[in-house]
């Protein structure tokens, strides 16, 4: 190719956009997009700016510094109840995964009759208050309970088990919260899986127990990580499951968040604590994103 031909190809190609056209591209809304906005426009309002006024009072309020986030290492309290929070948060998450696995499992095996009785049973949850559970909750596990008082009738105990106020009750009452979201995703990897991979495994001459072991679970695994951060997230954040079954060496971090504000009228401080729990869920989503694609195990995307 001659200079002259290469330099009339130079000048038919269109040039880069600039900065200011790409910022009026990006800001170009059609007919549809146009819907878009008023939930744009509620999620900044209700969601964004509040993490914004959130963030500058951990850092303002009373006066400027890191004074609050450093306060919550000062005090062997305020340690003791993070401690708390990621331990009840821990056995939570173990005892859940513990009960959502085979239970998923067997939603896989069941009758399409039957596997419908049990999604149901998972669902309900949902359609009931948090609040209205708890308080069932207490009355089912309190000294003077259901289960004491049937306990005691048939002779199984001479005395009441304390479960209310201790850690038992605590874990007991988040994890019928958190287990209907350890089930379905859980639920949702295991029925992708190909069944038949498990009968060439014992064609091949291994027992079902070790198919199961070597094929199933592992590539069952990326559900399990799902539902692992679901429920582990959710009991950082538990508020209202502690404050009725638990008691003041079961505090939590949600229950200190809303005694510095309502009671010791410690907004910064409050406002340092959740965002330090913000921090710590953004951190544990960005790690469980790095080795499982999230987008297609929680939201149920390919």
């Amino acid at each position: 190719m001659s200079v002259a031909a290469g330099t009339r190809a130079a000048l038919r190609q269109p040039a880069p956009p600039s900065f200011a056209s790409k910022i009026k591209n990006f800001l170009r809304i059609d007919g549809w997009g146009a819907l878009v906005l008023p939930l744009l426009v509620f999620l900044i309002l209700v969601f964004i700016l509040p993490l914004f006024v959130m963030l500058q009072k951990s850092f303002t309020d009373p006066t400027f510094g890191w004074q609050n986030y450093t306060a919550i290492f000062a005090q062997s309290v305020y340690v003791k109840v993070l401690g708390n929070t990621f331990l009840t948060a821990a056995i939570v998450t173990a005892v859940t995964l513990l009960l959502a696995f085979p239970y998923a499992y067997l939603m896989t095996l069941a009758t399409p009759k039957w596997r419908t009785v049990m999604l149901v049973l998972v669902l309900v949850p949902f359609w009931t208050s948090i609040l209205v559970r708890s308080f069932a909750l207490v009355l089912l596990l309190r000294d003077t309970g259901v289960l004491n008082s049937l306990a005691q009738d048939a002779g199984l105990i001479a005395e009441p088990v304390t479960i209310i106020r201790t850690m038992s009750g605590v874990v007991i009452g988040m994890v019928q919260v958190a287990l209907p979201f350890a089930v379905l995703p859980i639920y949702a990897t295991m029925r992708t899986i190909d069944r038949r991979l498990l009968q060439a495994a014992e064609g091949l001459g291994d027992r079902p127990s070790g198919a199961f072991l070597r094929i199933f679970v592992p590539l069952s695994l990326p559900g399990v990580a799902a539902a692992i951060l679901l429920t582990f997230v959710q009991a950082l954040g538990y508020y209202i499951t502690p404050a009725l079954l638990g008691g003041p060496k079961n505090t939590m971090i949600g229950e200190l968040i809303v005694q510095q504000v309502s009671t010791v009228l410690r907004f910064g401080f409050a406002a340092a604590l959740a965002t330090m729990l913000l921090v710590t869920t953004f951190l544990l989503i960005g790690l469980a994103s790095k080795y499982f694609d999230l987008q297609k195990h929680l939201m149920g995307q390919s």
